[in-house]
């Protein structure tokens, strides 16, 4: 048979597309709730992926799921906060999730997404979903009563499925948005990140030792996210154009910010790469539409933003679970779930509308200066915390205060309020890593 031939395959309440976090958690609800359910994945698991530190709310759907025993059996470190430096070291700050008024979960993981998404895949299969790995889902289209997606088996042949319902779970590809010409780049968020996994990096003492830790330069950024006992995956952020104008290899723009980042500097002293350094071009962007006929989007095939605050596996988890439920209810009631399709989409973009307005703040001075520097007027420290945390439904406590943080750095650049902050170099000390000659 050729690329071309198409065979009908069986019927199913809900196919899948993708079996990352997202369309694992969507996975697994539904056949918690018995229904049939078909996960596409293109590639073989487990496979490399970025996206390491989660968020503390990750535990809930984590005990939902079931899979939590089996993430602890997988030693991956504990993460209680996050550290925020500036580039020069002239100012640092702490977040302990704990230490939130409204935090109801107090600490998250960082894991190897290899080995996390593979155990996800797995629980998700061990339920009975039928997941099939080297799947490419080629088109789909939808009509009153049923969805159907063509799909590419590893041979190259077209099958054609049916299903009550589809999700659309499939990442950065996302599969159906692209078909419908839905993706909208933000103009201002054109990034590429430079990565790699090293051992020998420094570590704090202690409870921080798991701490994510966030770098900040002029108009860049830099990651450090231990993700087991002896691995630390440590990245840049840049923008795509200055990248490709400065005319370095990636291991060379890797090194050229790093000899000038002294609080970098001092954990990477002793660092070796394991592996190599690698791209991923870091476009933020969001699709016009969540939800379609018979169709919901979660996490990165709704819309991807910065990593910054770690939010991407929480909010595909989180979305996944209330796009199953979403069908669910559907398929008990028989129709076609518009209404609540749009209920859906209206929860989804206020979850993470918190986290684009964090994203696009972070790279200007006023939000680092407020940020910067935390004050417990009116528990906003408290608030700020417990959404970075995940809290996504704190009502209406919880909003008023996220409001009123907004407001102050809309203040703070007319009429400062916090002490002002410089990106400019303190002065700098220069040593090489052995990064080799990768491009």
């Amino acid at each position: 048979m050729t690329d071309t031939d198409v065979t009908v395959g069986n019927n199913f309440d809900v196919i899948v597309i993708g079996g990352g976090p997202g369309g694992c958690s969507a996975a697994t609800y539904l056949r918690q709730a018995n229904r049939r359910v078909l996960v596409l994945e293109k590639e073989i698991f487990p496979r490399f992926h970025i996206g390491e530190s989660l968020l503390p709310y990750n535990r809930t759907i984590f005990d939902e799921m079931g899979v939590t025993e089996a993430l602890k059996a997988a030693a991956f470190p504990r993460k209680l906060g996050a550290q925020f430096h500036i580039g020069n070291g002239s100012m640092t700050t702490r977040f302990l999730f704990r230490e939130g008024r409204f935090t109801r979960v107090p600490e998250a993981i960082q894991v190897e997404r290899a080995t996390f998404d593979h155990i996800l895949l797995k629980h998700a299969r061990s339920l009975g979903a039928d997941v099939r790995e080297g799947w490419t889902v080629v088109r789909f289209s939808s009509d009153k009563s049923s969805v159907t997606v063509e799909a590419r088996d590893p041979q190259g042949t077209v099958h054609s499925f049916k299903a009550a319902f589809l999700i659309d779970a499939s990442g950065r590809g996302n599969v159906t948005g692209n078909q419908e010409g839905l993706r909208e780049v933000d103009p201002h968020l054109k990034k590429i990140a430079v990565f790699g996994h090293f051992t020998g990096v420094k570590l704090d003492d202690g409870e921080h030792a798991g701490d994510t830790v966030i770098t900040r330069l002029g108009n860049k950024w830099f990651w450090l996210i231990p993700i087991s006992a002896e691995k630390t995956s440590v990245g840049l952020v840049i923008d795509k154009e200055e990248f490709q104008s400065s005319g370095l290899k990636p291991a060379g723009t890797f090194q050229h910010w790093l000899d000038r980042t002294p609080p970098m500097q001092a954990r990477m002293q002793n660092a070796k790469l394991a592996g190599e350094i690698q791209t991923a071009s870091d476009f933020s962007y969001r699709n016009r539409r969540l939800v379609g006929q018979r169709l919901l989007r979660v996490g990165d095939a709704a819309g991807f933003m910065d990593p910054i605050f770690s939010a991407g596996v929480y909010l595909a988890m989180w979305s996944g679970k209330h796009a199953a439920e979403a069908v669910l209810a559907s398929l008990a009631a028989q129709d076609n779930g518009s209404r609540r399709f749009a209920r859906y989409e209206r929860r989804l973009r206020r979850g993470m509308r918190f986290y684009w307005h964090m994203v696009e703040g972070f790279y200007t001075t006023p939000f680092m200066e407020i940020f910067m520097n935390p004050r417990n007027n009116l528990s906003l420290p408290s608030a700020v915390n417990a959404v970075l945390a995940g809290e996504l439904e704190g009502g209406w406590a919880l909003r008023w205060r996220v409001w009123v943080f907004f407001g102050l750095i809309k203040l703070q650049a007319k009429f400062p309020i916090a002490p002002k902050i410089s990106f400019a170099p303190i002065g700098s000390r220069k040593r090489k890593l052995n990064l080799g000659t990768t491009t």
